[in-house]
């Protein structure tokens, strides 16, 4: 258990996250586990019972404990680089506030790890899982559902969540569709003639009514549709295709961006496109062969004239 104190700072900064950061509910909740299981660490480590003071008096070597600690019970680098992330804005902002130098925090280095680099599909794959995943269900709304989410994901680039969580006021789909995605950040996304077409098939076809208001896509008993049986689809269609175990729904939205670059796309257009915050995490999103970023700096770049 932590000190009241320590709850209370812990909630009125998670609070100033939303609120004012425009941090993603989930991405709040992650740095409210990792920061209480720091303070957690802090009142059996050291004696913390003098509340959010103790925060000032961290040292390098508490840091390096901590870590040590969380390491010694499984955690990988990465979630511990994240905790620690969380860790180091929580203990700023406390130090803003109580008027002590968090320097001894704000210098530890972030645990090394091996980033994941996207592995988008070829082309003819994701059209190929495209019309595949349509034959996966026997009922006819359900493959057309399926089709219609697989399709806005490849043909849009929408993360999954954002294509389940469009409701009966973006229908019928025009040229573009207003997402609202993470962090609460809405961008406008053009809505390509294949993915249109795949909608309409789908609520000409859905037995449900779909009000202004309710999710376009529904489960089998009118609720809404969980993303899991979009993924088993998928698991079932690239089985058949003899496509790997990374031919998942995300992959559909990394090929957008791949696909779509590799014809020519401005980087900073499909960074907008994919609702990125980074334009690095876009650079990391996209595969992108050596030749092909020689092609686009040589024919853009004023030196390279």
């Amino acid at each position: 258990m932590i000190s009241p104190a320590f709850r209370d700072a812990l909630e009125r900064w998670l609070a100033e996250l939303s609120a004012v950061g425009g941090r993603a509910e989930k991405t709040v909740s992650a740095y409210r586990a990792d920061v209480l299981s720091f303070l957690g660490f802090l009142q059996s480590y050291k004696d913390a019972s003098q509340g959010v003071v103790a925060l000032g008096g961290l040292t390098t070597r508490d840091m390096r404990a901590w870590m040590a600690h969380e390491r010694g019970r499984g955690v990988s680098a990465r979630s511990l680089a994240r905790a620690l992330s969380a860790v180091k804005n929580f203990v700023g902002w406390v130090a803003e506030r109580e008027a002590f130098d968090p320097t001894a925090v704000l210098m530890v280095r972030t645990p090394r790890f091996q980033t994941k680099l996207p592995r988008p599909l070829e082309q003819d794959a994701a059209r190929a899982m495209i019309g595949n995943v349509e034959s996966q269900s026997n009922t006819d709304w359900v493959a057309r559902r399926d089709t219609a989410v697989v399709t806005l994901l490849y043909g849009c680039g929408l993360r999954i969540s954002e294509a389940l969580g469009l409701k009966g006021q973006d229908l019928p789909m025009g040229d573009t569709v207003r997402i609202l995605g993470k962090g609460g950040k809405e961008r406008l996304v053009p809505v390509i003639p294949a993915a249109r077409c795949a909608v309409d098939a789908y609520v000409k076809a859905c037995p449900y009514q779909i009000d202004i208001n309710t999710p376009v896509f529904r489960g089998v008993r009118g609720g809404s549709l969980n993303p899991r049986l979009i993924q088993k689809a998928m698991e079932s269609a690239r089985a058949q295709l003899g496509l790997p175990a990374t031919a998942t729904p995300h992959a559909m939205r990394h090929s957008f961006a791949t696909h779509l670059l590799n014809a020519g796309g401005d980087l900073r257009t499909i960074q907008e496109l994919l609702g990125h915050a980074s334009l690095s995490t876009t650079q990391n999103y996209t595969a992108v062969d050596t030749a092909r970023l020689m092609e686009v700096y040589e024919g853009a770049h004023p030196r390279a004239q």
